[in-house]
């Protein structure tokens, strides 16, 4: 399976050492916002040897219809910005090429223009896309559920440099009905991310936490949804609709 990776950060070179040691899918390109001198491609970057060609280009050097009539791929794996999917969005759809998105926070606008190419081509959105976290959401919804009146509060510490709430944070909040404004942040070092739902009970607590202990997480995660949307049609798609069939299948299958 072809990929693109839009995104060359510290985040997108984990999920390009991640992919590139994958023998189920080849990484064709990356496409950061800035060329860089004397730097070709991302195997190269990464000092690792592979047949992929991984090819490192400019996005704004780039027109982007052309681009993907002239490097034809599967899949996209956005890890770069909000802004972005303006930019490659609507010409990626024309190639009938899948879209992944690990933005962690989009404005209403680009949710909706996400949507409109829902349309079009199959598009999955995750504000984290580890696959830790987000057996973490069901765990918790489940315990909210069975235990209703529990005291919840939530914690998400990050790397000191990270300006504002995690979206990872967010969607927990979300799912929990809780104010993101009572999310507590805590900016230190360099935290690759940790979230922590607490419950208090009378006289204890339930603890729950992730945490990511390297960036290529990112990238099994990515890899992980694209195994599992390779065959759905257009739609827009999040973790829930990937896992929910593990769940309810294991489920079945145990009664």
């Amino acid at each position: 399976m072809k990929i693109g990776l839009i995104g060359f950060g510290k985040a997108g070179k984990a999920v390009a050492n991640v992919i590139l040691s994958s023998k189920d899918f080849s990484l064709e390109w990356v496409l950061k916002n800035k060329s860089e001198p004397g730097l070709s491609t991302a195997k190269e970057a990464l000092n690792i040897e592979v047949d992929d060609e991984s090819i490192i280009y400019s996005r704004s050097e780039m027109e982007m219809d052309r681009f993907f009539g002239m490097h034809p791929v599967d899949i996209i794996v956005d890890f770069s910005d909000a802004e972005s999917i303006f930019q490659y969005g609507s010409s990626a759809a024309r190639h009938g090429v899948k879209i992944i998105s690990a933005i962690s926070h989009y404005h209403d606008d680009q949710i909706t223009f996400l949507k409109q190419l829902a349309k079009t081509t199959t598009v999955f959105w995750s504000p984290n896309i580890t696959l830790g976290v987000n057996y973490l959401l069901f765990a918790a919804s489940l315990l909210k559920n069975i235990a209703p009146g529990v005291d919840i509060e939530l914690i998400e510490e990050h790397f000191k440099a990270k300006s504002g709430v995690s979206g990872t944070a967010v969607r927990i909040a979300e799912t929990l009905d809780l104010e993101t404004e009572s999310i507590n942040s805590v900016r230190a070092g360099g935290i690759v991310g940790k979230h922590e739902v607490i419950f208090g009970f009378p006289y204890q607590t339930v603890r729950l936490v992730h945490e990511s202990i390297s960036r290529e997480a990112f990238g099994s995660g990515a890899l992980f949804v694209a195994e599992n949307i390779k065959d759905k049609k257009e739609g827009f798609y999040n973790f829930e609709d990937i896992l929910r069939p593990y769940f309810f299948g294991q489920a079945s299958s145990l009664s």
